[in-house]
């Protein structure tokens, strides 16, 4: 597949309180064993996209480790290979990424160099898996400038964080809305775009002379009449973990039978670094019920609807229901947690009591990695 990929990963936002003071959204822990990046990775690892750039910049020490070695998504190819593009300070630019479209157009000398037609651009925030084969299909027949994978959320669903679209009868994208305070449509995009190399740099550099910063803003809005942008509808699962709630609840979408059997068990898989740990352990006075439990754990207590991640030791006494609690925590004996995320490296002593709800969780966090 001649395709380029490009993740953008350098994110942060505030709606994750306490939970991206330290880590970019990129590299949130997820399901157990994975990164939040691991989604988009594995989708062009898996389309035989062999070389992507992952551009970074908010606190990026845990996603630069993750990303330490492109051997776990199979990008070491002579052909290929795995790039991290951090914020440069050079003579010509002593500014940090102003936003998408500044942070490609700050890399635009990589696109120029590379060689391949197509570019695949993609939010490192995005829960889901996407064969980007059958979209690049669907946008040469189309003879499309831009083609954006778009998602149908239920009428009821709030959609207040997204960028809204509005279609024409071809699928052809007329009209943006960046997150709408209210809107009848119910097509958002999911921050990920197919475009031609060529046309990409192009548009860049207008971007450059114009002083412009934003992908959604300055690119999509403003060409939405000159360029033929059409939608890839998405009919698999698809999921942002921009809030702290909606990085609760596509964890908890985990424990559902049917999302565990599209993502563990239906090819292609889903790749990430692996860490040599033992099995988790179940000592006397464990009960564990609808929850996953990743390898390094030891668990001596009641744990229901919960994730928990690598490396946790959850002493005796203990209720944890509908939480994540995620890798290298402690937890003393006789603790309550209920609708809590807890941080990781983090310690919660012997008798603490956490609750929240699902429409508010409660994070426990400490110094966090």
């Amino acid at each position: 597949m001649r395709t380029l990929g490009i993740i953008l990963a350098g994110g942060n936002s505030k709606r994750m309180r306490e939970l991206t003071k330290k880590r970019a959204i990129a590299a949130m822990p997820m399901a157990g064993s994975y990164r939040a990046i691991d989604f988009a990775l594995s989708s062009m690892a898996n389309s035989n996209i062999n070389r992507v750039a992952v551009i970074t910049q908010y606190s990026s020490r845990s996603l630069n480790e993750h990303l330490s070695s492109s051997k776990w998504w199979d990008f070491g190819r002579k052909q290929g290979g795995l790039f991290v593009f951090n914020p440069t300070i050079t003579p010509d630019n002593r500014e940090w990424y102003r936003g998408t479209a500044d942070a490609l157009a700050q890399n635009i000398n990589f696109l120029c160099d590379c060689h391949e037609p197509y570019v695949v651009i993609a939010a490192g925030d995005g829960i889901y898996k996407v064969d980007y084969t059958k979209v690049l299909e669907e946008h040469i027949a189309r003879d499309a400038d831009i083609t954006v994978i778009c998602k149908d959320m239920p009428k009821d669903a709030d959609v207040s964080r997204f960028g809204v679209v509005e279609l024409d009868v071809d699928g052809r994208i007329v009209g943006f809305d960046e997150k709408p305070a209210s809107t009848n449509l119910n097509t958002i995009s999911c921050g990920i775009y197919v475009i031609r190399r060529r046309l990409l740099i192009s548009l860049l550099e207008e971007c450059i002379e114009m002083e412009w910063t934003d992908f959604v803003r300055d690119i999509l809005m403003r060409q939405k009449n000159n360029k033929k942008i059409y939608a890839h509808k998405l009919e698999s699962y698809w999921a942002s973990i921009n809030t702290a709630e909606a990085y609760f609840a596509a964890n908890q979408d985990f424990l559902k039978p049917e999302v565990r059997e599209w993502f563990f068990r239906t090819e292609p898989e889903v790749m990430t670094k692996v860490e040599d740990n033992p099995p988790a352990k179940y000592n006397p006075g464990a009960k564990v019920s609808n929850s996953l439990v990743a390898g390094g754990t030891i668990i001596n207590s009641e744990v229901t609807n919960t994730l928990v991640f690598k490396n946790v030791f959850i002493g005796s006494g203990c209720i944890i229901r509908n939480s994540v609690i995620m890798n290298n925590v402690y937890i003393g004996d006789n603790c309550v947690l209920e609708n809590c995320v807890v941080d990781s490296r983090n310690r919660i002593e012997a008798g603490s009591v956490f609750r929240g709800t699902p429409d508010h969780v409660e994070i426990v966090s400490g110094k966090g990695k």
